[in-house]
């Protein structure tokens, strides 16, 4: 059994080094010359500098013919204000029809979930051509609320379906029980519903923020650099005079830190929430 134990152990470190290698050669990168990077064969040996991480800053990019603007810090804040307020807007819309689809049964109630959930199916290019039009006809085109509209069709079916088998799963007893107390429907959902739901509700809206933040056709087609977030940002990085891979890895390393933070301090509701149904009582 302890060769077992450490057969497993030694497996499951390899499997992590596996994965997780191209994230720290990414990393290493990051603090790498192009010429480091491109040295043939590659070392992890090099002589590191801030320069990628402070063209970025700055945003002079530095290129094979001289230097190039590129406000990547506003990129970064674009995807925070569009990640940010999808994830608001579709706890506020979401998590009440959850509730509502998991308590209530009324006709035509399980398609109109499917239907919310096939939104999220659709390939994207199925809807943007007609959402151009609309966007430019409404005055919709290049602004945030344009675009935050339009990520609930990524991050609203995610919240509904998650939080709705979390509401499944908490005991009616429960609530009834506080309604027998003299509180209304709107007290028990408030103090009762969605505290016991908290653990659903967080795995949903980390895991909606990550689709939004990582979204790129909808921003590409629909914003204007003014509003476009970091996955299409991006796109300035790689030029007719060359690729700093360095600079490219950088940024990359900047995209990845908010939703990392974020996962780390909901990481104990991501895993309860995640888990919904593994075990049942």
């Amino acid at each position: 059994m302890q060769g077992k134990s450490v057969l497993r152990a030694v497996s499951l470190v390899l499997i992590g080094l596996f994965f997780l290698f191209p994230l720290f050669w990414v990393f290493l990168m990051s603090f790498m010359t192009n010429a480091d990077i491109l040295r043939n064969p590659p070392s992890v040996i090099f002589s590191p500098t801030l320069h990628n991480y402070g063209a970025l800053i700055s945003g002079n990019l530095g290129t094979v013919v001289g230097t190039q603007k590129i406000d990547y810090m506003l990129n970064l804040f674009n995807s925070f204000v569009l990640s940010s307020g999808s994830v608001i807007l579709s706890l506020i819309l979401g998590v009440p029809a959850a509730y509502a689809f998991a308590r209530f049964k009324f006709r035509l109630g399980e398609d109109m979930a499917f239907t919310l959930l096939s939104f999220r199916f659709a390939p994207p290019l199925l809807v943007l051509l007609p959402l151009l039009i609309y966007f430019q006809q409404m005055g919709l085109y290049d602004t945030y609320f344009g675009l935050i509209w339009v990520y609930q069709l990524i991050t609203l079916p995610l919240v509904l379906w998650i939080v709705r088998g979390y509401f499944e799963d908490v005991s009616e007893d429960i609530e009834l029980a506080y309604r027998l107390d003299g509180h209304s429907w709107l007290q028990t959902f408030l103090r009762i519903s969605i505290p016991l739901a908290r653990p659903g509700i967080a795995a949903a809206a980390l895991l909606s923020f990550i689709f939004a933040w990582n979204n790129f056709i909808f921003a590409l087609i629909l914003g204007s650099s003014s509003v476009q977030p970091v996955t299409v940002g991006a796109l300035a990085f790689i030029t007719a005079s060359g690729i700093e891979y360095g600079q490219i890895a950088a940024a990359l390393v900047l995209s990845i830190v908010p939703t990392l933070i974020l996962a780390l301090f909901t990481q104990r509701y991501l895993v309860e929430g995640l888990s919904l149904g593994a075990i049942k009582g």
